[in-house]
């Protein structure tokens, strides 16, 4: 993948860059396993971040065995593979349900959670689907 992107000069505005990647990359990680948060537009994020402020750090990110196929299928194919789909709005509902169930008590915050996990559900689906894992 070519880097459309100017590197800036500014060493310690690279430094600024690769340590928001890094922010965005845990973030994104974590949206692996915590529903409501999202991986895929983190890691998009810390793509961009990092072709502004390292090449180390970008290729491998693009390369990495776990991480790099959410952003190749999504710059590449502006997909999501099916598996990922099924687990992902699964985990989703599972987990919006039992914090409902167990948690929630106020109907405003019950209704919050329910229309946050409609949108994810429906970004998700809106996506593409590849047999791609």
């Amino acid at each position: 993948m070519e880097h459309s992107l100017k590197q800036p000069n500014n060493q310690i505005l690279k430094y600024i860059l690769a340590f928001l990647g890094l922010i965005s990359l845990f973030l994104g990680v974590l949206g692996v396993f915590v529903p409501i948060l999202p991986t895929t537009p983190f890691l998009l994020l810390s793509a961009a971040l990092f072709m502004k402020s390292s090449k180390r750090l970008y290729n491998w990110l693009i390369n990495n065995k776990y991480l790099g196929k959410y952003i190749s299928n999504y710059i590449h194919h502006k997909s999501i593979s099916v598996k990922t789909k099924i687990s992902s709005i699964s985990f989703l509902w599972i987990t919006i349900l039992l914090s409902i169930y167990f948690f929630v008590e106020k109907l405003i915050f019950i209704i919050l959670l329910l229309i946050i996990a409609i949108a994810v559900t429906w970004h998700i689906l809106s996506r593409k689907s590849t047999n791609k894992k």
